[in-house]
């Protein structure tokens, strides 16, 4: 899905989401050290992110890479403050054909959108914590989970529950 900077649309969005990404990583990174944590990081994201999609439409992998693409929906994932732009933006994902955008992007965008709007996930990629252990919110029709989760190219369920103990202990 990579391109190189010749083949894409907008190379000078791709490094600014790019940019974007990483100062968002680092905050987020900083927060887990010390309990820091900048909202109005998010907030300046959103806006910007707004009027890249007003500007291009959605940021897929043709238009500014896929490194990009993958970075511009971990933004809108962010943008809890949000729903609304993030229910517009997934609803641009899912319009784009295969190869455009990765589909664990839209499941994991899918499931932000519903649990932001009270409703069960399809795909089990939101958690909280409860008594030490990262436990998925509510999840609609949980037995067939694993076989949603492999048509988005997830792993399966207790297979991501045990990256989670790994990678980030309670």
């Amino acid at each position: 899905m990579e391109q190189s900077p010749e083949q894409i649309q907008f190379p000078d969005l791709a490094t600014e989401i790019n940019q974007m990404t990483e100062a968002d990583q680092d905050m987020r990174e900083q927060n887990l050290e010390d309990g820091s944590w900048d909202v109005e990081l998010d907030r300046r994201n959103t806006e910007r992110m707004k009027e890249i999609v007003a500007q291009i439409g959605w940021p897929s992998a043709s238009k500014v890479g896929g490194e990009a693409s993958t970075n511009a929906w971990l933004l809108v994932q962010h943008a809890d403050h949000d729903v609304e732009f993030q229910a517009v933006c997934l609803a641009l994902m899912q319009e784009l054909p295969v190869g455009e955008v990765r589909p664990e992007d839209i499941a994991l965008l899918t499931d932000r959108v519903r649990v932001n709007r009270g409703q069960p996930q399809l795909y089990g990629t939101q958690f909280r914590q409860i008594d030490g252990k990262h436990v998925p919110k509510e999840i609609e029709d949980i037995e067939n989970v694993d076989e949603r989760r492999g048509a988005m190219n997830l792993d399966t369920l207790a297979e991501n529950i045990a990256r989670m103990e790994a990678k980030y202990p309670l």
